[in-house]
């Protein structure tokens, strides 16, 4: 793991949260998605070399939705860099933590995603992300291909 990739916020609305977030952190999100599906709206701020995500349900069978259901608006996970997804959960797993998705998938920001289940991790949902180009990670591309 390389560093702090972001920190994920679940929100109910995402216009009252861009609001506050702008005069919080004096930035506009530079970015705002919808991610099918994971069946929410997301919209990311940069501060320094840090990012912040905040997530709005967009149905109430999403995971957001009943997050907040359950718990509030809050801190919903943090999400690491790493430069190869599969290795790091390849190495994750043989370490006894429980992977919910072993199989990456497509997340927000154009990122390759996986996540760890609290209960091994002290509560706190941990995301692995990826950088990708074009949909597919620098593993899955070939050595001599050019990007």
């Amino acid at each position: 793991m390389k560093k702090i990739e972001h920190i994920g916020i679940a929100i109910r609305n995402m216009d009252t949260a861009n609001t506050l977030y702008t005069k919080l952190l004096g930035v506009e999100p530079y970015k705002t998605e919808t991610v099918e599906s994971e069946k929410v709206k997301t919209s990311f701020f940069r501060v320094g070399e840090s990012k912040i995500e905040l997530l709005e349900a967009t149905d109430p069978d999403s995971a957001i939705h009943k997050f907040i259901e359950k718990r509030g608006e809050g801190i919903h996970h943090i999400a690491f860099d790493v430069d190869d997804i599969k290795k790091e959960i390849e190495r994750l797993q043989a370490e006894g933590f429980t992977i919910l998705n072993p199989e990456p998938k497509r997340g927000a920001d154009g990122k390759l995603v996986a996540f760890l289940h609290p209960k091994g991790t002290h509560g706190v949902l941990v995301e692995l992300c990826q950088d990708t180009v074009d949909g597919r990670s620098a593993a899955d591309r070939g050595k001599n291909e050019v990007i």
